[in-house]
């Protein structure tokens, strides 16, 4: 039987729920755990996606996610595939991980969107030893929510949902624990401490136009490199590496370009090497200071070009 097509808005916010197959836990041990957050963050760099909320549980986890103009789709499925390779090879194993296609579901009111984060943040209910405080659940958001820690992933915009309930953090943060824990608040009001930096949330979404000529990234790259744009195409030139690797990231990130038509640009290369270069690109952008805003650039040049 033929799969339904996906639902998909350029505009959308999409609750995102990834499962394993029946007999394999998804994520075995909190290396796992780390492994699909940190690969989900690299994906950011390259599409510049936002997530509202998440959590990860043992053979499933849940996201809200703002793709901002991105294909949801090209995100979870390089994603998962992604955390199967590295999975199956940390656990020498061979096969399926994932059951099916990763599951979305468009969010379409602010109601849906804070009843939602508040669904996600009580999924540890479930596990022994966190029914009565799901707060401490280390693989949730709902402890950056509240104050408790800081977000070490550095994936989360808690601001987009906070703000909903007040711009003032402490305010919104206390508002927020009545919202999720309106059974038990008192109990959880005297363990959450309020200690931030913050004085208030803000937080804005831009969707972000994905159409981009492959011309006009080639060219920007060439003058932000000092290479000439000839050699954008000549493969096995060390010269050019980080050239190349920053044109595929941008191509990848605001073209929609899959990683076959990326390969026709450049000089048929193969697709297993255009995603080694969108991979250096991500690491140039990581730790090179000179190219860490790079996208954004050319977004802001492009924009004052039209």
């Amino acid at each position: 039987m033929p799969r339904c097509a996906r639902v998909k808005e350029k505009d959308a916010i999409y609750h995102v729920m990834v499962k394993s197959i029946a007999e394999i836990p998804l994520f075995k041990k909190d290396d796992d755990k780390n492994e699909y957050l940190n690969l989900m963050k690299r994906y950011q760099m390259v599409y510049g996606f936002k997530v509202y909320a998440y959590c990860i549980m043992t053979n499933h986890a849940h996201f809200i996610i703002d793709p901002k103009g991105a294909d949801i789709s090209k995100i979870m499925h390089g994603l998962n595939f992604k955390y199967a390779q590295t999975f199956n090879k940390n656990h020498k194993r061979n096969g399926h991980l994932f059951q099916d296609r990763f599951k979305s579901k468009i969010v379409n009111t602010d109601k849906y969107l804070l009843t939602l984060s508040a669904y996600i943040h009580n999924n540890p209910l479930k596990i022994k030893g966190y029914e009565k405080c799901p707060e401490k659940y280390k693989y949730s958001s709902l402890k950056v929510y509240l104050g408790l820690e800081k977000d070490d992933t550095g994936l989360l915009d808690e601001g987009f949902i906070m703000q909903m309930f007040d711009q003032n953090v402490n305010k919104a943060r206390e508002d927020y624990l009545k919202f999720v824990y309106i059974c038990d608040d008192d109990r959880i009001k005297k363990e959450v401490e309020f200690k931030d930096e913050k004085t208030e949330y803000k937080s804005e979404r831009k969707i972000i136009v994905r159409d981009f000529d492959p011309k006009d990234i080639a060219k920007f790259i060439a003058e932000e490199t000092g290479v000439n744009e000839v050699m954008l195409h000549v493969k096995n030139s060390r010269n050019t590496k980080v050239a190349r690797a920053l044109a595929t990231l941008l191509m990848r990130s605001l073209c929609n370009y899959k990683c076959s038509d990326i390969c026709k640009f450049l000089g048929n290369i193969t697709q297993s090497r255009v995603s080694k270069l969108c991979c250096i690109g991500v690491d140039i952008i990581s730790k090179d200071e000179r190219y860490r805003d790079i996208i954004n650039k050319f977004i802001i040049e492009h924009a004052a070009a039209a």
